[in-house]
């Protein structure tokens, strides 16, 4: 909103400094200055308001260190991440950016869903919460809702370099004074493939070798793929929520590097120069992203150990399905088991020690597992570390993992 104050006051009166909010990286700054604000001053009432209402941490005793001192902290903390989150998108983005509508959709519908869950185990006293299914269900739907989108949305396409000089193209001079020229925008399927000199794939060509036509159908491999995305990133991050800080911390890490890849693909420079996808107007979540990380890394105020508050299903799905929305906008999706790895490990935590548990059961007759506790962070509790010694280690190979997944601009 207050870009388009500004807009018009920079248009109609030329108002000292209103032309700051045409920059990306100003509305980037005030998005993360205000986010932090809001979810470190606000927080607070936040949680007074919940514990008021004794909406506490209802805790299963799974045998670990310092659980029953947990018991009775107020949950649903991430109302804290939403609110400092979307305030900051409001006033600083571009609202018909078709991008920053995705991600205000995803933000609004995982966290309704979170909430739904997080209503059901306090108020209703049920510690199974909302059930799977319509968890699934939910994530399914929005999978539709942001595949159908990025497909066939007008607004959602590439620019490619072309040799065959044309009169819409545009020349870019780079620092090296090179010309590259830019072919018309073009609505495709085409993704990053990391690690690889030609590091384009298009999925269109998992159905056009059966016959060339069917690339107008390639809509039916993209959507299925993003609903997979969103399923299983948004179910690693509510995985990854079990002790004070994890989840928040390392997704934090995660969403500051997309948001290098969003600004770096939505600049027709840095694009040029890194000689990687541009992708017009995508620039632009940078500002969702700057306030999303500032959030995250308030709400961490609270929720560093031993934590005041807890975020809950309405904090982990939330983030988990924003992530998703994010690579897959940024077209950086094959990039996400290297750099949302802790989400990874601890969903083949609970997947491998499952389906082991279940061989061995059948094979002899009594169960067996690999891990002393799945997910993985509970393994380690297990052992005798303490949490914050878990979390610090796992935010360390998160920031590893990080920075592996930055050098793949350059390194092919």
């Amino acid at each position: 909103m207050l870009y388009y104050l500004f807009q018009y006051l920079e248009a109609e009166y030329q108002v000292p400094g209103a032309r700051l909010f045409e920059y990306i990286s100003f509305r980037s700054a005030m998005a993360i200055i205000l986010s932090l604000a809001i979810s470190t001053i606000y927080g607070k009432r936040i949680i007074s308001y919940l514990l008021a209402k004794q909406v506490g941490e209802s805790v299963r005793d799974l045998g670990l260190r310092g659980q029953s001192e947990k018991a009775g902290t107020p949950t649903m903390g991430g109302l804290i991440i939403i609110f400092a989150t979307l305030v900051p998108v409001l006033l600083f983005a571009k609202l018909e950016n078709i991008y920053v509508i995705l991600l205000i959709i995803t933000t609004l519908w995982m966290g309704a869903i979170g909430f739904i869950d997080d209503y059901i185990k306090t108020f209703k006293k049920d510690k199974e919460g909302l059930q799977g299914k319509f968890k699934v269900l939910g994530q399914v739907g929005l999978g539709i809702i942001v595949g159908s989108t990025l497909y066939f949305h007008p607004g959602v396409t590439v620019k490619e370099e072309t040799n065959e000089p044309a009169p819409q193209q545009q020349e870019l001079v780079d620092s090296f004074q090179n010309i590259r020229e830019m072919g018309p925008e073009l609505k495709t399927t085409t993704t990053t493939i990391p690690f690889v000199k030609n590091n384009e794939f298009d999925y269109s060509s998992l159905i056009s070798w059966i016959d060339p036509a069917l690339k107008n159908y390639a809509w039916l491999i993209f959507i299925p793929i993003v609903i997979f995305i969103v399923t299983a990133v948004s179910n690693g991050a509510n995985l990854t929520d079990g002790i004070d800080g994890l989840a928040a911390g390392s997704s934090a890490i995660i969403v500051l590097t997309l948001g290098i890849f969003a600004w770096v693909s939505g600049n027709i420079i840095f694009s040029d120069y890194l000689n990687i996808m541009y992708i017009p107007r995508s620039g632009e979540m940078t500002i969702f992203i700057s306030a999303f990380a500032g959030a995250l890394v308030g709400f961490l105020w609270y929720n560093t150990y031993p934590a005041q508050v807890f975020m809950g299903d309405t904090g982990s799905l939330t983030i988990g399905g924003i992530i998703a929305v994010l690579a897959v906008a940024t077209r950086k999706e094959l990039l996400i088991p290297v750099l949302c790895g802790i989400f990874l490990m601890e969903n083949l935590s609970v997947v491998l020690q499952v389906a082991w548990f279940k061989i061995t059961k059948r094979k002899y007759g009594e169960g067996r597992r690999i891990f002393l506790m799945s997910p993985l962070h509970h393994h380690y509790q297990k052992k005798g570390y303490h949490e914050s010694k878990i979390v610090v280690r796992f935010w360390i190979i998160g920031i590893f993992l990080a920075i592996v997944t930055i050098i793949t601009l350059k390194v092919r």
